[in-house]
């Protein structure tokens, strides 16, 4: 949850540290879904920590849109991204298995 806001000069008013980086975020995202699905873990980093900061404060919470998208774009590319890999791992202990079968069964005859 976000904090709630607190008026400018009351002595518990914590001015935003930084700016929000929303459009980065999200352009890592895309750039993750359409060229290369690298940017993926990036995006889905730099957006949870930011929406972290954002909730305590410590970033301008105006980009919050933009992050929370970059973050789920992110997400789908870092899955696009593991996908295959995890295909690619499963074809090669395939090939191992069939290969001792038939080395096991070549040598029975």
């Amino acid at each position: 949850m976000p904090s709630p806001s607190i008026e400018p000069g009351s002595p518990h008013h914590v001015p935003y540290r930084g700016p929000h980086r929303g459009t980065l975020v999200l352009v890592l995202g895309i750039v993750s879904l359409i060229a290369c699905a690298l940017c993926g873990p990036f995006a889905w980093l730099m957006g949870r920590d930011d929406l972290r900061k954002m909730d305590h404060g410590l970033m301008d919470p105006e980009g919050r849109g933009l992050t929370q998208a970059g973050m789920i774009c992110g997400i789908i590319g870092t899955i696009l991204l593991v996908l295959p890999v995890i295909a690619i791992m499963v074809w090669l202990l395939l090939m191992v298995i069939l290969a001792i079968v038939a080395a096991i069964a070549g040598g029975a005859v």
